[in-house]
């Protein structure tokens, strides 16, 4: 039986002299062959297969970025390497590569991928966005994609580092430096540069003068420590660069709500108020089970109002004994008109107005809220929290705006930073506050009770 492809992604890559000047190209296209994205970028010095797995790899980012996580896709190549490396068929036997095909790998399992080898001439237009960024890093010069060519009139102006960050199934995966679309501005990297150096996160006002360069674990991620059910608020004494606290740290466990309809058809999902599938129920159960337990000491449980939420707190209510505290400003982002819709429906009915949306926060979807607006409810509420609950353990239930805000806010990263984070159902985060120093991030997106 013939499965009907949703996207098809074609990737190049190559060396002048090989290794030598390099660069990759990509194209996300939709079922009826229209161009979505495009991804470019010269690479410095490389060998042909190393820009050929880079293009795949900028390939796979800009279609996640588009929110078509488990849609069915056709990846299509001219590198019969790196084709049935992927597919299974051949072993990536050289070392240099060996990171690569397992980044490439991991993003395809995001997908139902289907690995297609093609000539070069049915590879045209990835092998010449290829060919510019080769010329390009042969001049020494860092090139990128600047038009979307053979796009429709109509194509959106969306930004694939900046997929939609608070819709209740796909989330924000990071953003490929090389890839856009027609009219968005670049969320790469470099603006990410005013983040907080990583040797003040966790130091406490008390401690600044004297820190030596101790290691330690106050780094957002699971980690191993994370996934053995321990990076969380069992020791709240002080962590990452402090020798020792001044104060006990007032933990919170932020909690996604679990699977809903919405969630399974990936549609936006804010103040529509969902109840939770049966998967739902149970991922809130086995999240429940995991807090119940130890190294984890919960004293609090507070929620958003929305029923995803309420019934997900409940179920940890059930297993501590405790009561379910709610606070109106821990609701999702309000939609508006884009409430039940797809990110692919949002492109097609609302192109300019999505454009506008993911490059400002300050601007709200049709009658619904920015993320500036968000973001202010989500300070008050994580103020209150802390204040109210000083030096105890509190599982905050919420959606995913609101979480990602609130690490956002502890990491002192800007706005961008939304568009780099990617949160599953049900999963597990922490973060630390401390009343004389900086917020201290503990885990993020830690679904070891799922597994």
């Amino acid at each position: 039986m013939t499965v009907a492809v949703e996207f098809t992604v074609e990737a190049d890559g190559g060396s002048r002299g090989n290794p030598g000047p390099a660069g990759y190209g990509a194209v996300v296209k939709d079922e009826a062959g229209r161009v979505l994205a495009e991804a470019a970028e010269s690479i410095g010095t490389a060998t042909n297969n190393v820009a050929e797995y880079r293009g795949l790899i900028a390939g796979l980012r800009a279609l996640l970025a588009l929110g078509a996580e488990g849609a069915q896709v056709e990846v299509r190549m001219d590198s019969k390497l790196v084709i049935e490396q992927m597919a299974g068929r051949w072993k990536v036997k050289h070392e240099g590569l060996r990171p690569l095909a397992l980044e490439a790998a991991g993003l395809a399992r995001r997908f139902r991928v289907t690995w297609t080898w093609i000539p070069r001439e049915r590879n045209s237009h990835a092998d010449r966005l290829a060919n510019e960024a080769m010329d390009a890093a042969a001049r020494g010069e860092t090139w990128r994609a600047s038009a979307l060519t053979s796009a429709p009139d109509s194509a959106p102006a969306v930004e694939p580092g900046a997929e939609p960050p608070n819709i209740d199934a796909p989330s924000l995966f990071d953003a490929d430096p090389g890839a856009r679309a027609l009219g968005a501005p670049t969320l790469g990297a470099p603006a990410l540069a005013a983040r907080a150096p990583v040797a003040a996160v966790g130091e406490t006002a008390g401690e600044r003068a004297g820190t030596s360069g101790a290691t330690g674990a106050g780094t957002a991620g699971g980690g191993a420590d994370a996934a053995a059910g321990t990076a969380t608020s069992h020791d709240r004494r002080g962590h990452g660069w402090m020798p020792r606290a001044t104060r006990v740290a007032t933990s919170l466990l932020l909690l996604r709500h679990g699977q809903t309809p919405l969630s399974v058809d990936k549609r936006f999902s804010g103040l529509g108020d969902p109840s939770l599938t049966r998967t739902g129920l149970a991922q809130a159960e086995a999240a429940a089970l995991r807090l119940s337990r130890q190294p984890y000491e919960v004293e609090v449980i507070v929620a958003s109002p929305l029923a995803r939420a309420r019934q997900t707190a409940e179920a940890v209510a059930a297993r501590t004994g405790l009561a379910v505290l709610v606070d109106h400003d821990l609701r999702e982002t309000d939609f508006g008109e884009w409430e039940g819709h797809t990110f692919a429906e949002i492109q097609q009915r609302w192109p300019r107005e999505l454009a506008a949306w993911l490059a400002d926060p300050d601007v709200a979807p049709p009658g619904g809220e920015s993320f500036a607006s968000t973001a202010l409810r989500v300070e008050q509420a994580r103020d209150r929290i802390v204040k109210a609950h000083e030096g105890r353990s509190v599982v905050v239930v919420s959606h995913v705006t609101p979480i990602k805000m609130l690490v956002r806010l502890a990491l002192g990263a800007p706005p961008e930073a939304l568009y780099r984070m990617h949160l599953d159902l049900a999963c597990l985060s922490a973060i630390d506050y401390y009343a004389d120093g900086p917020a201290v991030v503990r885990a993020l997106n830690d679904t070891a009770h799922l597994s």
